[in-house]
């Protein structure tokens, strides 16, 4: 499991499982990366901006920015890759935790165990 930054605007925690099989499962969660005022001063100010734009996106119809993933071909193209976006961190941790004892009990696990 690793994270990384997409174009500043969104932070990715990724998992990715290889087996001896010809297919790729990747699951990640995207969070969007919140600008931080220093000591809170004018926090609020950038928290309520944030949650307006939140609003109007969903009043429009329109998905956050920072929730759509963008492929570009064919740098980010990755033939055998099956990818799920998951909706919480969390819920990747527990994803990571099962695969992770199946591989060390070496048996047969399922998620949610």
């Amino acid at each position: 499991m690793h994270e990384y930054v997409v174009d500043g605007a969104a932070r990715v925690t990724e998992m990715n499982v290889d087996t001896t099989g010809n297919a790729l499962a990747r699951f990640y969660y995207l969070e969007p990366i919140t600008p931080q005022t220093p000591l809170g001063i004018g926090q609020s100010t950038i928290n309520k901006l944030q949650e307006l734009a939140t609003e109007a996106s969903t009043r429009t119809g329109q998905e956050e920015v920072w929730k759509k993933v963008s492929k570009t071909y064919p740098g980010s193209t990755h033939a055998h890759t099956v990818e799920f976006r998951v909706e919480s961190k969390d819920e990747l941790i527990k994803i990571f935790k099962s695969a992770d004892a199946a591989f060390r009990q070496m048996r047969d696990t399922s998620y949610p165990n």
